[in-house]
């Protein structure tokens, strides 16, 4: 008798989550996840606001302090792979 009480119990409190899970299975649910209860307007409300600003804080900056890349000729390309072959032989000693 002990064992089905405690069985039970333990079905009943196991359970418990699963129950709690409906809503969001059937869509209604407004807890965190995917959409944290925005609606589709507000969802692209944020992404316009998100990429205004990164549009004010000048996008991609690294890009633009760069000077342009030039291409290697065959020699630069070759001692360069040596010079950083040497490097990572350094940095294992």
């Amino acid at each position: 008798m002990k064992r089905c009480v405690a069985f039970l119990l333990a079905l009943v409190v196991a359970s418990g989550p699963a129950f709690a899970q409906r809503g969001e299975r059937d869509g209604r649910g407004a807890g965190p996840g995917k959409n944290q209860g925005m609606s589709k307007d507000e969802r692209q409300r944020m992404r316009d606001d998100m990429r205004e600003v990164y549009r004010d804080r000048g996008g991609d900056r690294n890009r633009q302090d760069r000077p342009p890349q030039r291409q290697l000729s065959p020699q630069e390309r070759e001692k360069l792979r040596r010079d950083i072959q040497d490097a990572n032989k350094n940095l294992r000693k």
